[in-house]
């Protein structure tokens, strides 16, 4: 702030300077009046009087003084063609640098943190086009010299760029002033230089490279199809392979558009979030902490016991939850948006023709003008000897085994300490299995900070979890009915017998058997895919888990809005997947959420922060609910209230996290929501409470000296 504050002052000493003085700046008459005695000067001293010009021009360009037109014709008129355009193009461009660096060292700071969310495409396209631009800007006349300098300070393009480019910007027009310097007699006005068709090959000139790089673009995309001939009518708009969480919306979005669209999926509309994942995860959740409140009823002044419950009445409240939110997602509801829903395997043919094999054994063959694909993730199960033989569950068959169980697996191993893990670990805890999770890192959630990995371990440590972190699963066994598995520490082995065991250690895209070796498209974890969800070949787009980087219903939902966009009218304008704000949470009790950046991860990526904190425990609702326990921990940029990133561990933290969400996302810092009224008593008053102790915590102690003295003085107090 104090640097963009002399910024302004220099502005409005220079804007004073040129309103008092700018009269007498001389012009074209007064050098064509005095250029007998300057030429005389010129001949007289050859070397000094070029470096003295060479100075002179490099304060006017830094400095946006009016008087680089008549300059660059004194150049000329003085030194002559060649020598005039070497000393104006590389005084200029210096001059040009220099208020450059100075914009950017006095404001680029400020104006990146007042606008951060706002700037992030822009700084973006600087990065990648910065030259392109800065290029048609220095062959626009229309555009002032002085703004282009002061603008690009502002953006993060390099400096050797701008210098370069300046250069080669600017030497355009320099040459055709130096040249009009050396006819300065013949020369009244500036009307006799600039004539409306040397500016119209200026434009041309600096819209040429634009042109050049869309025919390159276009020249590209051509030639990925060349082995393939391209219908001339298409029956649909776009085909969608997958109905989870990214196919259905996607689909959605196609037939609310009046896109003609087809939604294929093999197994079971509504994907793995509504069969084996978010939904049935959380209603055990919900069983299973309330049996841990039963447990603990004595928190409430009631009195505690062990709970009574049936097992399979617990997987059949699973079981039915599904089928309550299964009609959100069903076939009946997207035929009747519009949607075309075919169950079978799709493979993708060729960029326009995709092969459905349907259930009755008949294939469909259907052409599309777009593809996308969203054929989500499954569960990798690590490849451990003997882990077959002893048997084992994921996170998506577990449902189904456990449906037919009597009761909970009385000794159950959870290998895996991600948010999925944690999950079922603290769950089956608390409805009565001994648990051992296992995690080959040194602490749990490793994604989150040690704090927070911390905070969880010791709750599922209450909750009875075996937690063992720094151990690592080497193999499997199994005796007769007996099954165990052998783990190390590094330094000694033991067996661990287990009546189940539950492989949580993460997911892997579905990238095979529906057509992309034969297209060439190019995968590694995921489908690869450039900023607009892409493929190589730029018809087909991907989106959800087979996409990445994140692994979220939420994320998926995100992308499909992008792919679809650009699937279906990316001919007129395409749109990049904005991953700024991605909020998740991990449903332990504690719940985690997170959005934005974490200490671990700023420090990782060199990003200076300051860190706030709120301790849950001090929140009046929590303390009513005997839930004060947890966190609010917000990391700013220095000095600013300008969020970087919020973790929350407490109750309801993946719905407290929303409104920093939202603050993130608009640009709202600590102070806007300090200002908010929140309501009495709830959890999100949290909120508000760790932007106080923001706010309390930047308060200017010469300030509060200040309004003491003042309140003293009102009260009539004279020390």
């Amino acid at each position: 702030m104090k640097r963009a504050l002399v910024f302004i002052v220099l502005a409005v000493v220079l804007l004073a300077v040129y309103a008092l003085a700018g009269h007498a700046l001389p012009d074209i008459g007064d050098l064509k009046a005095n250029l007998q005695p300057l030429t005389e000067w010129v001949t007289a001293r050859p070397i000094g009087s070029a470096l003295v010009f060479f100075v002179l021009y490099v304060v006017i360009a830094s400095l946006s003084v009016p008087l680089a037109t008549v300059a660059t014709l004194a150049a000329g008129a003085l030194f002559g063609f060649w020598k005039g355009l070497a000393l104006v193009s590389f005084a200029s461009s210096l001059g040009a640098t220099l208020a450059f660096l100075a914009a950017r060292l006095l404001l680029r700071d400020a104006v990146q943190e007042r606008f951060s969310n706002r700037l992030v495409a822009i700084n973006e396209g600087f990065r990648k086009d910065g030259a392109f631009y800065l290029f048609t800007l220095r062959l626009l006349p229309i555009v002032p010299f002085f703004l282009v300098n002061l603008t690009m300070g502002l953006t993060p393009i390099k400096a050797k760029t701008f210098y370069w480019v300046s250069q080669v910007g600017m030497l355009a027009a320099t040459a055709v002033f130096v040249n009009a310097g050396t006819q300065i007699a013949k020369i009244d006005s500036l009307k006799g230089i600039l004539s409306p068709a040397l500016i119209g090959s200026f434009v041309l000139i600096g819209l040429f490279p634009w042109f050049a790089k869309i025919f390159v673009d276009w020249q590209r995309r051509k030639n990925v199809y060349a082995r393939w001939s391209r219908p001339k009518r298409f029956d649909r708009n776009l085909i969608v392979i997958g109905a989870g969480s990214a196919g259905l919306v996607s689909a959605y979005i196609a037939a609310a558009v009046k896109a003609k669209v087809t939604l294929v999926e093999a197994n079971k509309i509504g994907g793995d979030c509504l069969n084996y994942g978010c939904v049935p995860s959380k209603a055990l959740i919900r069983s299973a902490k309330l049996a841990a409140q039963i447990r603990k009823a004595d928190r409430f002044g009631l009195s505690g016991s062990e709970p009574h419950f049936s097992f399979p009445s617990v997987m059949q409240r699973i079981r039915d939850v599904i089928a309550q939110i299964a009609p959100h997602d069903s076939v009946e509801r997207y035929e009747g948006l519009g949607v075309e829903v075919l169950s079978g395997y799709a493979r993708i043919k060729d960029p326009w023709t995709v092969s459905v094999r349907l259930a009755d054994g008949t294939d469909r063959h259907l052409t599309t003008r777009s593809i996308i694909i969203a054929t989500g993730a499954r569960p990798f199960v690590p490849p451990l000897p003997g882990i077959e033989d002893s048997g084992y569950v994921t996170s998506d068959t577990l449902w189904d085994r456990f449906a037919n169980l009597s009761e909970p697996p009385r000794r159950l191993v959870v290998l895996g300490g991600g948010p999925i893990g944690c999950e079922l670990a603290q769950s089956f805890a608390r409805l009565g299995s001994e648990v051992t999770q296992i995690e080959m890192a040194d602490r749990l959630l490793v994604r989150e900070d040690s704090d927070v990995s911390d905070y969880v371990r010791n709750a599922l440590e209450a909750d009875g979890v075996r937690v063992l972190t720094s151990h690592k699963a080497l193999a499997c066994g199994r005796d007769g009915d007996q099954k165990h598995i052998l783990v190390s520490d590094g330094k000694r082995e033991m067996h661990i017998p287990f009546d189940e065991l539950v492989c949580a250690v993460g997911r892997s895209a579905r990238l095979t058997g529906f057509g992309l070796e034969e297209l060439a498209i190019p995968t590694e974890r995921t489908v690869t895919t450039n900023a607009y969800l892409e493929t190589i070949l730029p018809n087909i787009l991907a989106a959800g888990d087979v996409a990445g980087p994140y692994q979220f219903t939420h994320t998926a939902a995100h992308q499909a809005w992008f792919a679809t966009v650009n699937a279906l009218f990316g001919t007129f304008k395409r749109f990049k997947a904005d991953y700024r704000v991605i909020p998740w949470t991990t449903f332990t009790d504690p719940e985690v959420a997170r959005v934005g950046i974490n200490e671990q991860e700023a420090r990782q990526q060199g990003i200076a922060y300051e860190v706030t904190r709120f301790a849950i425990d001090d929140l009046d609702r929590a303390i009513a609910e005997s839930a004060g326990h947890g966190f609010i921990k917000v990391l700013t940029a220095p000095g600013h209230d300008r969020i970087l990133g919020v973790t929350i561990v407490g109750e309801h933290a993946g719905d407290i996290i929303a409104e920093f969400v939202l603050a993130m996302k608009h640009g709202l810092g600590l102070n806007k929501i300090l200002g908010t009224i929140h309501a009495y008593p709830t959890f999100a008053e949290a909120n508000k409470m760790v932007a106080g102790e923001w706010r309390r915590a930047h308060v200017s102690r010469r300030l509060l000296a200040i309004l003491d003295i003042y309140h003293r003085f009102m009260r009539g107090a004279s020390s």
